[in-house]
């Protein structure tokens, strides 16, 4: 597997030859095909099928949703394919259910606002003024800042801490929602209009831009992009501060060009000078949008050929009437939910299609579902799952009704290589073929086998944080509980003087200075822990021996169907599942399976270990 999809040549032969040895008969062939096989690449006019059928309604949720339990794809397979697409888009017929919002720590305070942009222009403001963030500077004595930046660094710790409860929030989401294509599709538009906490480090601005893809993520495209422009996580991380009139900052100017709407090559330097002037002013106060008219330049400017006194929603108006921008953004749309690499006829035709629905999203992923493309054998099990979508999907398919707490969800995100509410540029993540390298394949299997069996010795870092290569938290610690005063307790490694330190600490005089960094690094992960509500370390609860005793699995091979069919949307070929089935036998010591019923617990965790660790199933 070398690319974001896998190529379909052949493999319909080798698998009808795999089904006809193994006995699955026409199983194997609708499973992954499905009825109206005969679908056709690129064609977007409406499948036609009286029911979806159990193959097609396996691909609708794992590419509208996270996957589908079995429950889930027989009910929707009863559907005709209109009737399954408009309620996973619209939720015609979906339940209602209310979604826990977010619980706050309590953890942010007024005068945390507006936070400085660094550790020096806090100490410079709190110089200059004798207070900052709403702590004042100590009348006399060592160290007069340090209650300053401990506040600092406080709420850098904290808002990180409270960051990773969103993503733990949103995961659920994803997770337990009745109407997954909303969490599905603010999870496109985070990494379209990506926005990184530590740049923005404010987890209530982060926490409202995914509340604001999650409303409007699924309506018209003008009215989302309007909204994220104004949106302070999307100010804050672009620099609207520094744009103002006689020297505007081209970053938001340039990105809503070149990644949010039009892509590179469509628009020129001037274009993007002119736009920057056009959004000067555009700021934001608290979790407010806020117009500055006095920072606003209402010059005449040209964006794209078009003349006048434009501000930045004539700018938006002027980008999104470019023929380019909805061929753009609809192809960027269909890589995500359909295969990569649309050809230049079929990008145009999406394009066509989204702007004659006036950039209405919902209607345009309606057409896609439908549409004979989506359902073709080239579109259908060709997509790499990204991590969230892998972590996800497999909590879903185990049955689980909340995230564990163990394996993390962000440590593992991170290790898959997409952290939630951290993507690594304004550029978001790249999908497909970056998902899957060696060690991300090895990565991946951990991940399945912390889940199977869980690593009872973890560490909560959001309880017991890490800091620096040398794990400076940890030792600044020890050593202000063994009595060092905080110029030895926050000395550098190559400072320290090891047990004689210790001896002659008392005699130390404390370095006179105005503030010391490392302890309020320090302190503030030390406030930071004791306020922010701790992330619950559950575990995976599962009994895989109840699914293989209700399916009256009665051998190893029939365990290892039972598996497939409920975790893979590719049918296994027949030397591998000899192979899977062989591992259970030995495992158990029996082909029996109602003799090996009172320890099949663990030979089964291993088996889907094995079977969630194989290439197929990173394919959804």
């Amino acid at each position: 597997m070398s690319g974001g999809t896998v190529g379909m040549s052949g493999r319909r032969h080798r698998l009808e030859n795999h089904a006809a040895a193994c006995g699955w008969g026409l199983w194997a062939i609708l499973m992954l095909f499905g009825p109206g096989a005969q679908a056709q690449v690129g064609d977007l006019s409406p499948i036609t099928d009286s029911m979806l059928g159990e193959a097609r309604a396996a691909h609708l949720l794992e590419r509208a949703g996270f996957g589908g339990r079995p429950d889930e794809i027989a009910e929707l397979a009863r559907l005709s394919p209109k009737a399954a697409v408009r309620r996973l888009v619209y939720f015609e017929g979906a339940p209602e259910v209310a979604l826990p919002a977010f619980e706050h720590s309590g953890v942010f305070e007024a005068a945390l606002d507006p936070f400085p942009v660094s550790r020096p222009a806090t100490t410079e403001l709190a110089a200059a003024k004798g207070e900052a963030l709403g702590v004042k500077v100590k009348a006399g004595g060592n160290r007069p800042i340090q209650p300053v930046v401990d506040r600092f660094f406080y709420w850098l710790r904290a808002s990180r801490l409270e960051t990773d409860r969103v993503a733990y929030w949103w995961a659920g989401r994803m997770l337990t929602s009745p109407r997954p294509l909303t969490e599905k599709m603010a999870l496109f538009w985070h990494g379209h209009f990506a926005t990184n906490e530590e740049k923005v480090r404010d987890y209530r601005k982060m926490l409202q831009q995914v509340e604001l893809f999650q409303r409007e993520g699924l309506g018209n495209f003008r009215t989302l992009l309007l909204a994220v422009a104004k949106n302070p996580a999307m100010l804050a991380f672009l620099d609207a501060g520094v744009n103002v009139k006689g020297a505007p900052n081209e970053n938001f100017a340039r990105e809503i060009m070149e990644l949010f709407t039009m892509g590179v090559g469509h628009y020129g330097e001037q274009d993007i000078r002119e736009a920057a002037r056009a959004f000067t002013g555009w700021n934001y106060r608290g979790l407010d949008y806020q117009f500055n008219p006095a920072q606003h330049d209402d010059a005449e400017k040209t964006v794209l050929g078009v003349k006048g006194n434009l501000g930045g929603e004539e700018v938006i108006d002027i980008i999104l009437a470019q023929p380019v921008t909805a061929e753009y953004l609809a192809s960027k749309i269909y890589r995500y939910y359909v295969r990569d690499d649309p050809d230049p006829a079929l990008r145009k035709a999406l394009g066509d299609r989204l702007r004659a629905l006036d950039y209405e999203l919902s209607p345009f992923l309606e057409t896609l579902f439908l549409s004979q493309d989506f359902h073709a054998p080239e579109s259908m099990a060709t997509r790499i799952r990204s991590p969230v979508e892998l972590v996800v999907s497999t909590y879903r398919k185990l049955d689980l009704t909340r995230i564990p707490g163990v394996p993390d969800l962000n440590e593992t995100c991170e290790a898959l290589g997409q952290r939630l509410l951290f993507p690594p540029t304004v550029a978001g993540w790249a999908y497909g073929r970056s998902w899957i390298t060696p060690g991300l394949m090895l990565a991946r299997g951990n991940f399945v086998l912390d889940v199977m069996f869980p690593d009872i010795t973890y560490i909560a870092r959001d309880r017991y944080p890490e800091y620096g290569a040398d794990d400076e938290i940890a030792t600044v610690h020890q050593r202000i509980r063994a009595g060092l005063d905080i110029t030895a307790a926050t000395a550098p490694p190559a400072e320290e003087g090891g047990a004689e330190m210790m001896a002659v600490s008392n005699a130390m005089a404390d370095r006179d200075e105005a503030f010391n960094t490392r302890y309020a690094s320090y302190r503030g992960w030390q406030r930071a822990v004791e306020r922010v509500q701790p992330i619950p370390r559950t575990y995976a609860r599962l009994d895989l021996t109840a699914w293989v005793t209700a399916a009256n699995a009665g051998s190893p091979e029939e365990v290892v169907d039972l598996l497939v069919r409920r975790f893979l949307v590719v049918p296994l070929d027949v030397p591998a599942r000899r192979e899977l089935a062989d591992f259970l036998a030995d495992e158990l010591g029996t082909r029996d399976i109602a003799a090996a019923t009172t320890y099949l617990e663990d030979p089964l965790r291993k088996l889907l270990h094995l079977i969630l660790s194989r290439p197929e199933y990173q394919l959804g």
